[in-house]
């Protein structure tokens, strides 16, 4: 175990940012911690003994609990531990499964993305979780307003339409809490029509498990889109034949839509950066760089969100109205009144976007 005196001062400024800032932690509260088994490889045990260690030094004694792989079935030490505890917090993915999205009346559920002592020390972990509540409310606000909606990046995706079907969510949507909060509500996307430009893989989004859990795209495909539904896909045709193949298994499974569009969000936050490659796990890396404003993606395959099969799109720019809210994988934070008061309200958040993290893990991909 790691004593807290041993703990690096921005350590200790992540984990007091995740207990207290985002979970609201009081001394006389009760704490479950639920973490992964760290040869799996998605989270790190620095990361786990770090939490431990400063829950200790609030006066929180909690209670841990390690879980192997996620799987389709519930796990039943981890449900009575929820509803037993005052506070529930995952580092493991089984926390972003479906079947812990449903609140526990009293209680508060805590996912985490950080996945090792250096995310959560970094400014991803450390930079104060009230700072990015006001960000994600600001960018609610602004996509909201808005009548349009219009994508678009380099390789040419292009699809826009009405958000009028996206009703404003509400705290109470929200049972799980995410930490570090990287990404504003999803919108719905079933008056979109375009095309969006697939590269990279088809990665899972957490939501069920299934093999393979992801698919390589080795040159760009068009996913054709008619207000919300797939209507094809246009490319190299073994890439096609892929993912069709891709679809039909995941929807068969689990007896969903495979022809759906479903959501869309961007991330919003600009410490979010993620060293590793795609490559070596595409499911981890695209459930780990969805923060980052580099990214935007959508959800598919399944009339509910997050669905089943993620589209991720790079360096992406979104129009509201006309006007660039994203840029080239910028967030525009100085170009809206809403935003730009964040700034000012939170000094650690504009300096964080004027220097933001680039690194996504597509260092040794091309496109």
């Amino acid at each position: 175990m790691i004593m807290t005196s041993l703990l690096s001062m921005d350590l200790r400024a992540g984990a007091y940012n995740l207990l207290v800032n985002c979970a609201n932690l009081a001394p006389d509260e009760t704490l479950v911690i639920i973490s992964e088994e760290p040869g799996l490889g998605w989270y790190d045990r620095d990361v786990v003994e770090a939490l431990e260690a400063e829950a200790r030094a609030m006066g929180i004694t909690p209670t841990m609990i390690e879980v192997g792989a996620p799987g389709n079935d519930k796990n039943r030490q981890v449900v009575e531990a929820v509803g037993s505890h005052d506070c529930a917090l995952f580092l493991a993915r089984i926390g972003d499964q479906d079947r812990f999205a449903d609140p526990v009346p009293g209680k508060k559920t805590i996912m985490c993305y950080a996945r090792d002592a250096a995310m959560l020390a970094s400014s991803y972990g450390s930079a104060d979780h009230r700072a990015f509540l006001q960000l994600k409310e600001a960018v609610n606000d602004i996509l909201l307003g808005g009548d349009t909606i219009r994508m678009t990046c380099k390789l040419g995706t292009d699809i826009s339409g009405s958000i009028s079907k996206s009703d404003r969510e509400t705290p109470g949507d929200v049972s799980v809490r995410r930490f570090p909060l990287g990404v504003p509500q999803p919108l719905d996307a079933s008056e979109m029509s375009g095309r969006v430009a697939l590269t990279h893989f088809l990665t899972p989004t957490g939501s069920k498990m299934y093999e393979p859990a992801s698919v390589p795209i080795d040159d760009i495909v068009f996913a054709e889109v008619q207000d919300g539904v797939i209507t094809g896909f246009d490319g190299e045709p073994e890439n096609v034949e892929n993912i069709q193949g891709h679809y039909k298994m995941v929807s068969q499974k689990f007896g969903i839509r495979d022809d759906n569009v479903h959501s869309f969000h961007a991330g919003i936050h600009p410490g979010c950066n993620y060293t590793s490659t795609a490559a070596a796990d595409p499911d981890r890396w695209s459930n780990s760089v969805f923060t980052n404003p580099r990214v935007l993606h959508f959800h598919t395959c399944g009339d509910y969100a997050p669905g089943e099969i993620c589209w991720m799109v790079i360096d992406h720019t979104l129009a509201v109205d006309g006007k660039n809210l994203w840029q080239d994988g910028r967030l525009c934070v100085e170009d809206f009144d809403l935003t730009r008061q964040c700034l000012e309200d939170w000094p650690q958040l504009k300096h964080m976007f004027e220097q933001p993290a680039m690194a996504i893990g597509l260092q040794d991909i091309g496109h």
